[in-house]
């Protein structure tokens, strides 16, 4: 007799960013709230939005992490930044032991040339299925491309330290681009919101698939 196999419902945490760098927004706020409308065809996804500060300290972008990691214990992590610089959505493949921030964080603190953690690895692959989303992504109309690193700011700090810290397992980093508004201000490409949200969407449900199945587990 054949025995079913019940899928796993996963759950996925999402975070944003506040804004910084002297702009009142961050496209990945408005994201989130615009995931939390979308219905999911597996599981449940879940939300934090993290400060702009480097370190470990209690008002750090880690700290305020660990507290959602402790919260919801995800099966699965995908952070989300803003890059003024993006044209597209990037997936990002590498996060690297480095800090080399080009402005300071929000608390005011420029790091330069320092490591992310004194002892660790060089360098951490992202674990989520990122050719698979990036499809999904792009299969929505949205345009997508997988990025080398996420730089040496906070984004790649964030990206690090989860990697490192290696719970859950599956993890990874997306750039978006920035808001019309803020392009609008500061000049650079730009990307809706809904737009953004709407290729995130399609590679979390790619992500859930994956993870429901213990493929990725």
């Amino acid at each position: 007799m054949r025995t079913a196999v019940r899928a796993h419902a996963p759950t996925i945490l999402v975070t944003a960013f506040e804004p910084f760098g002297g702009s009142p927004l961050n496209p990945t706020i408005e994201i989130l709230r615009i995931l939390g409308t979308l219905p999911c065809a597996l599981g449940r996804r879940v939300f934090a939005t993290l400060p702009v500060v480097s370190g470990t300290g209690p008002t750090s972008a880690w700290a305020a992490l660990k507290r959602a990691l402790e919260e919801f214990a995800p099966d699965a992590v995908v952070a989300l930044g803003e890059s003024a610089r993006a044209d597209q959505l990037n997936f990002e493949r590498v996060a690297l032991n480095l800090l080399d921030a080009r402005i300071p964080d929000n608390a005011g603190v420029q790091i330069t040339d320092a490591r992310v953690i004194d002892g660790a690895a060089d360098a951490h692959f992202a674990t989520i299925p990122l050719r698979e989303m990036l499809a999904a992504c792009a299969s929505e109309g949205v345009a997508a491309q997988l990025s080398l690193s996420a730089g040496t700011f906070l984004c790649n700090e964030v990206m690090f330290r989860l990697l490192e810290h290696g719970t859950p397992r599956v993890s990874g980093f997306l750039h978006v681009p920035q808001l019309p508004e803020q392009a609008q201000a500061r000049g650079g490409p730009s990307m809706e919101a809904e737009t953004s949200a709407r290729g995130v969407h399609a590679a979390l449900e790619v992500l859930a698939a994956r993870l429901a199945t213990g493929v990725l587990a």
